[in-house]
């Protein structure tokens, strides 16, 4: 096995793959391929630079240091989703590839199977496959969507580089088999995770004091007729009967 080395980790997964025939599966493979490309070509990042891991419906790559991030975050937000548009514009909803993405970092070996292993990595595999990411792909109408990990975010994202605004990333945290983790979603938080938020209103309904019942004897309303003697206007008394629309006599006529 290789010594350990720190790498920039970027990983592409398709979604809802599985649910595709071989013939579809081969198209958006190729064309996974060529996003990718694409992507790190328009970063500037060298053959030299990355190493690739092909999983079927997802593409992992090891990033060289020397590779800016915020260069990486720019690209993704803005030369990604173009591409993935580019393919998808001339396809059938069914065809059509959407993307979970995911940058992270640490460190990584290579085995003598060529195998990558390392936690860091590890971790960035269980964002890629998190709840709150498959989720805020699903209630968009966008082709990717983007997560960074902490480390990421606060190392680069959150100084805001050239292309890059701090305010559209907002915090989840996700649970994974080594406990929950803070992470990073580019987008507007989805309703969803923010359940808390409903039953405070609900809590806050229940507690809102309900108006007080006033027994008005027998008053009737539907016009602007008031008789009997009347004192004051605000917080005074009104006796009397009191007739709001026409005046009913004691024989049931009407004056």
């Amino acid at each position: 096995m290789t010594d350990h080395m720190y790498r920039t980790i970027l990983l592409f997964d398709i979604e809802q793959y599985g649910s595709r025939d071989d013939v579809e599966q081969a198209y958006l493979r190729r064309v996974l391929y060529d996003v990718v490309d694409a992507t790190l070509l328009g970063a500037s990042v060298d053959d030299t630079a990355r190493l690739r891991a092909d999983r079927g419906d997802s593409v992992m790559e090891l990033i060289d240091t020397q590779v800016p991030v915020p260069v990486l975050v720019k690209t993704l937000l803005t030369e990604t989703p173009a591409l993935l548009h580019n393919k998808n514009r001339l396809l059938a909803r069914s065809a059509q590839m959407r993307l979970r993405i995911v940058l992270s970092a640490g460190y990584v070996a290579v085995d003598e199977l060529d195998g990558w292993v390392g936690s860091d990595l590890n971790h960035a595999v269980r964002l890629l496959d998190s709840a709150p990411l498959r989720t805020a792909l699903k209630q968009r109408d966008a082709d990717s969507v983007l997560c960074v990990s902490d480390g990421i975010y606060q190392g680069v994202v959150r100084h805001g580089p050239l292309g890059v605004r701090p305010k559209e990333f907002h915090r989840v945290t996700v649970e994974t088999k080594e406990g929950p983790t803070v992470a990073w979603l580019h987008g507007e938080p989805s309703p969803a995770g923010n359940p808390g938020e409903k039953q405070q209103e609900e809590q806050g309904e229940a507690r809102r004091p309900r108006p007080a019942s006033v027994d008005l004897g027998n008053a009737s309303f539907g016009g602007s007729y008031v008789a009997g003697n009347q004192h004051g206007v605000s917080g005074g008394q009104v006796t009397g009967d009191v007739v709001m629309g026409s005046k009913t006599t004691e024989r049931g006529g009407r004056e």
